[in-house]
């Protein structure tokens, strides 16, 4: 049962309060599919998105936000209407009213606009995507960046029961007598009314009897969140000394505690403290701490690739490394289609390798994840993060091949690296597949590629706007995301290179060009990847929806996914032998054999200058 003591804790008058405020009642299923039904609402209402928490007071809002960069979105509770953003930046709680503008005011059905500074927007939705994505400060006054959403974990109708405001009076309960009579008038109602009278009346801003049992106000202390990655799991309520007033006319002195407020307690507020909304958002996992087993989650020790028992109808079942027939083959196919098209099937393929499809609930239960992307930050998920570099590089080796391979005239090779520009253009825009976009990057700054001086003439010439975007556009927007991270809403495959290389930095990533090149590694560009790496972790399920979305109407030619697969590249660049070979020593003989055929294409002068 909810009592007043069990809201807020005071001076022990003649019981102890408790921190826990709010009563989850015990239907968690019939909640959780209510919960499931309203983030299914359209992306335009914002009662879909998770990290908006409704009538929630400021109180419980400050304690949902624990690590600079978290934020929520809530109802104002003074300004009906209104939104407020609550988030942690520099250790410190900070709430910014969101402003809105009433435009097309001859409209029928009225039009607002919302914005914190200059720019506006026509959602709070698009509003906390531009600056979650952009990490620009929300305030220049404060600089206090959010790219970190807290998700609610129950309906919004519940919330909404449970945090209505009653308005009182101020001078109808301020004094002793109004506390009593307000105390006895609970004798006479029944039990349930005056559980729900207790909490509006508490949680009322402008109640005194709210400031009344409100502590001293509250000071910066240092919160710890639950070392489980990848969810919320809750928090922990501060001690009573660093208790949090919400309100601005909360008595800081705790001698003004009204005594009839403990006298006239009802007997119900004895009841012993019970779990509330906050302390829902780890309900799994006191779940699972009940239960006293922990089922640790299996390590993969092998690769999914197997290229030995890969089986193409492109290929034969052996076959030796670059063969002309193949690789003549795979050229047709990806002339027949435009570069979006096999943007989709180079994306497909991406996403399968990083588990955001074909990822079963079986085995999400088992490696106790939600998506690939949750996984690869974890320490069990380091093979995952192994065969995603193994991807990464086995494409940026398969594009070079095609490239350095194409014998014909240099207007034929200029052609076809016309083409893998617009390929990046289109991963970056059109898929918002970054991880896709870096690995074709990479293919291209090859010294190899980046050497061969007459292609890159041709280039300039024959296609001047690919050239121009890949000089003005492509390349800076890539050295940007590898210093500072990026995480986009409408972002399918997140930039994840640098953290795999940051985590296994043991891999050999072979001789050229790398993501980091020209890129100081200070502590503040690590520092950019492991937060955006969080924030990665927490949307998982995100970028996993935004996939689905793109493939939505997409139609699959297998021929060209099978381009795009990563054992079939292996197989193509080293033969059914070669394949199965270390990586390092893979890596080392076909740099040298991009080497070979780059010179032989161009033979080396000794005032050649390299691309950089």
């Amino acid at each position: 049962k909810i009592s007043v003591c069990s809201f807020y804790h005071v001076f022990p008058c003649f019981h102890q309060f408790s921190k826990e405020k709010y009563q989850v009642d015990g239907h968690a299923e019939r909640l959780e599919e209510e919960l499931e039904e309203e983030l299914k609402l359209n992306s335009g209402n914002i009662r879909g998105q998770g990290w908006y928490h409704g009538h929630i007071s400021r109180e419980v809002s400050e304690k949902l936000v624990m690590r600079n960069g978290d934020f929520l979105i809530r109802d104002s509770l003074t300004s009906v209407g209104d939104y407020v953003l609550t988030s942690r930046w520099n250790n410190k709680v900070l709430h910014f009213v969101i402003g809105k503008v009433l435009v097309g005011t001859q409209d029928p059905n009225p039009q607002f606009q919302y914005f914190l500074g200059r720019e506006s927007f026509s959602s709070v939705a698009a509003l906390v995507h531009f600056y979650a994505g952009t990490r620009q400060p929300v305030s220049l006054e404060s600089g206090a960046q959010i790219y970190s959403p807290i998700n609610r974990t129950l309906p919004l109708h519940y919330l909404e029961a449970d945090f209505t405001m009653v308005q009182e009076k101020q001078d109808s309960t301020h004094s002793p007598s109004g506390l009593r009579e307000t105390c006895m008038e609970w004798q006479s109602i029944t039990m349930a009314n005056r559980l729900a009278i207790q909490s509006q009346e508490l949680h009322n801003p402008l109640s005194p009897v709210r400031d009344a049992l409100l502590s001293p106000p509250y000071t910066s202390s240092t919160h710890h969140r639950s070392p489980s990655v990848g969810k919320l799991l809750g928090v922990v309520p501060p001690s009573p000394a660093t208790h949090r007033s919400s309100d601005p006319y909360t008595s800081s002195n705790q001698n003004n505690l009204h005594p009839e407020a403990c006298r006239f307690c009802p007997p119900s507020a004895c009841a012993p403290p019970s779990k509330g909304y906050v302390g829902h958002l780890h309900v799994k996992r006191k779940k699972e701490e009940r239960s006293h087993v922990f089922n640790a989650p299996p390590v993969e020790m092998s690769s999914s690739f197997r290229p030995g028992q890969y089986q193409s109808p492109l290929m034969p079942s052996e076959n030796k490394p670059l063969e002309v027939g193949i690789l003549k083959r795979v050229k047709e196919l990806l002339t027949e289609v435009d570069a979006r098209t096999a943007a989709q099937h180079l994306t497909m393929a991406d996403c399968m390798v990083a588990r955001m499809l074909d990822f079963s609930t079986e085995m999400q239960n088992m490696m106790a994840v939600d998506s690939g992307l949750e996984l690869l930050t974890l320490p069990h998920g380091q093979q995952l993060r192994l065969d995603l570099l193994e991807r990464f590089h086995t494409m940026s080796i398969m594009i070079a091949a095609e490239l350095l391979g194409c014998t014909g005239s240099r207007e034929e090779r200029a052609a076809l690296l016309h083409k893998t520009i617009l390929l990046a253009a289109e991963l970056k825009s059109s898929m918002g597949n970054m991880f896709g976009f870096a690995a074709v990057m990479r293919a291209l700054a090859l010294p190899q590629i980046s050497r061969l001086e007459q292609m890159w003439m041709i280039l300039r010439q024959r296609h001047t706007e690919a050239a121009i975007l890949y000089e003005k556009k492509l390349k800076p927007y890539l050295k940007t995301i590898n210093a500072e991270g990026c995480v986009l809403p409408d972002t399918t495959f997140p930039h994840v290179v640098p953290l795999l290389l940051l985590l296994e930095s043991s891999v050999d990533m072979g001789d050229g060009v790398e993501l980091w090149d020209k890129v100081d590694m200070e502590v503040d560009v690590v520092m950019n990847h492991l937060e955006v790496a969080r924030a990665i972790a927490h949307e998982g399920e995100k970028y996993c929806s935004n996939v689905q979305t793109k493939l939505q109407e997409f139609q699959e030619r297998p021929e060209v996914l099978e381009v795009f697969l990563t054992e079939f590249q292996m197989r193509l660049l080293w033969g059914s032998r070669g394949s199965e070979a270390s990586q390092a020593e893979r890596y080392q003989k076909f740099d040298r054999v991009l080497t070979a055929l780059s010179n032989k294409l161009e033979p080396y002068s000794g005032h050649s200058v390299e691309r950089t």
